[in-house]
């Protein structure tokens, strides 16, 4: 009976072994999970290392200059698109207003020099001042409203994901960010209004 008891002991821990190895061998096909280093204080650390999504997770230097050029880039395309954004309203307002003086130039000579009655109602009622107060512009057509929404929208998104690559505190990654922005300022920013920038500058003087 020893015997028999011994032998059934013998194959209960071989089996176990056996099991243990397997799970040992499942164990090792899993995935690695990532790492992402939470950091809230100013740092230099390169590995383990995400940028705003966890699918963006330095493995390795390369990987992170690669990542640091590509931020450049974002920082450059924002200023690139803030100066597209003043360009496209100049063109709009030069065409408004190339439009609207046609339309004034067909109206004055439709009416010979006078003004309708709905005008002139108008002006000593004051309606129509009162809406071109209220309406504080020229009312942009529908296609183009869109076309500024969604610049808009996109320079909003661009600057806010800028704004989290910055509370990385990786110091690095804010070099990249603002080396971005400088050089995309640099780029698109070779202009300057002289009369808006002497303008605003007297009206400030004036105030003190």
């Amino acid at each position: 009976m020893d015997h028999d008891h011994h032998m059934m002991a013998m194959a209960m821990d071989h089996t176990g072994m056996d099991h243990g190895d397997g799970g040992m061998d499942h164990g090792d096909h899993t995935m690695p999970m990532v790492k992402c280093a939470m950091n809230m204080l100013w740092n230099t650390q390169i590995i383990d290392t995400c940028i705003v999504f966890r699918s963006w997770h330095i493995s390795s230097h390369a990987f992170f200059l690669g990542s640091c050029i590509a931020i450049v880039g974002l920082g450059v395309l924002y200023e690139y698109l803030r100066a597209f954004q003043k360009s496209l309203d100049i063109r709009i307002a030069l065409a408004l207003l190339a439009e609207g003086k046609g339309k004034a130039r067909a109206r004055s000579v439709s009416r010979s020099g006078r003004s309708s009655p709905d005008e002139d109602a108008g002006l000593l009622t004051g309606r129509r001042m009162f809406k071109i107060a209220t309406t504080g512009g020229t009312p942009v057509p529908f296609l183009l409203r869109l076309l500024r929404a969604g610049l808009y929208g996109a320079t909003v998104f661009l600057s806010f994901f800028l704004m989290l690559v910055f509370m990385t505190y990786n110091a690095y990654l804010i070099l990249a960010t603002v080396l971005g922005a400088a050089l995309g300022h640099f780029i698109f920013g070779g202009t300057i209004d002289i009369e808006k920038v002497l303008g605003d500058e007297s009206k400030g003087m004036a105030c003190h």
